[in-house]
């Protein structure tokens, strides 16, 4: 028995007064109506409708039943109505994950220059330097540094590509001298930035020569944030890898230098993966082309100042 059409068939017969009326209403047969409103009261164990050769009438239970049924009718209108909608109108909350340093550097930037477009959108951002489960976690987008993704069935968007770099703070170099290769890093104090994404004992530099793997020495910092690590350089601990994402206003300042120049960490990938194709809700779809968008200029703009400021 299908309840929301025996509703339906119900309402129709109240209002019209008739099983007739409410048939041609419906565009089905009066058996079907009156069929339909026998089972939804042989179900309640209650009659609705008094009926006579001449005319029906609504019993008091029959009264109540129809004010409540056309409440959860008009509800499940509402409720449709709504679900539609969240195809074509960005609205309600976005709950993202985004790795630290871009998070802070990119996303932040491009969700207030988003919501000035989408007013209707509101957004929780967690960031953190891994990769989220996001059904687990109830996330709606993650926003990530990788080389490559696992196969997971989700749907990944590349946003763009980027690199990491050595720096050190402008005092540090000066009272301990300035690397001229990967291999002079074993003289000089190394931190290490221990994430999912960056490498911690091994570091592999494309330069010159190609790719150079080096293994550097006992660190006396380990830290697990790029925004962290920036600190950690300005304050003099050592010279450490930055995304350029945390390395581009420092360098700027002039409170950070890039070290050896001619060489960069292997580049990666800057995914937004989210769990779906079909059906994507409009804040989502809209959030992924402004994305698309806006975050290949920043990073190339980014890329110009690392290249060009603070050489040594």
């Amino acid at each position: 028995m299908d309840v929301f059409q025996s509703m339906r068939f119900f309402i129709a017969v109240a209002q019209s007064g008739s099983f007739t009326a409410a048939a041609e209403l419906l565009d089905t047969t009066t058996t079907n109506v009156s069929k339909s409103v026998s089972a939804l009261e042989a179900r309640l164990h209650t009659r609705l409708i008094n009926r006579t050769t001449r005319r029906l009438a609504l019993t008091e239970a029959g009264v109540r039943y129809l004010q409540r049924c056309e409440k959860i009718l008009d509800d499940v209108r509402d409720a449709d109505d709504e679900a539609g909608t969240a195809q074509s109108l960005p609205a309600g909350r976005l709950k993202i994950h985004a790795m630290s340093a871009i998070g802070n550097h990119y996303v932040i930037d491009a969700i207030a220059r988003y919501r000035e477009i989408h007013p209707g959108v509101m957004f929780d951002l967690t960031l953190t330097n891994r990769l989220p489960d996001l059904l687990e976690e109830g996330y709606d987008m993650s926003i990530v540094l990788a080389r490559d993704l696992p196969d997971s069935g989700f749907v990944a968007q590349r946003l763009g590509i980027t690199y990491s770099i050595l720096c050190a703070a402008p005092g540090y170099l000066a009272k301990h001298g300035t690397p001229d290769s990967p291999h002079s890093l074993g003289q000089h104090e190394c931190l290490r930035i221990v994430n999912t994404v960056m490498p911690v004992e091994n570091w592999t530099f494309v330069g010159p020569q190609g790719m150079e793997t080096i293994t550097i020495p006992v660190s006396p910092l380990h830290i697990n944030t790029a925004d962290g690590m920036s600190i950690a350089i300005r304050k003099g601990m050592g010279i450490g890898i930055q995304p350029i994402a945390s390395a581009v206003d420092g360098l700027r300042a002039g409170a950070l230098v890039r070290v050896l120049p001619e060489y960069r960490l292997e580049e990666l990938n800057l995914f937004a993966i989210y769990p779906s194709r079909k059906f994507v809700d409009a804040k989502i779809k809209t959030w992924v082309e402004f994305l698309k968008a806006s975050i290949p200029a920043l990073l190339a703009s980014d890329e110009d100042i690392v290249g060009a400021k603070n050489r040594v």
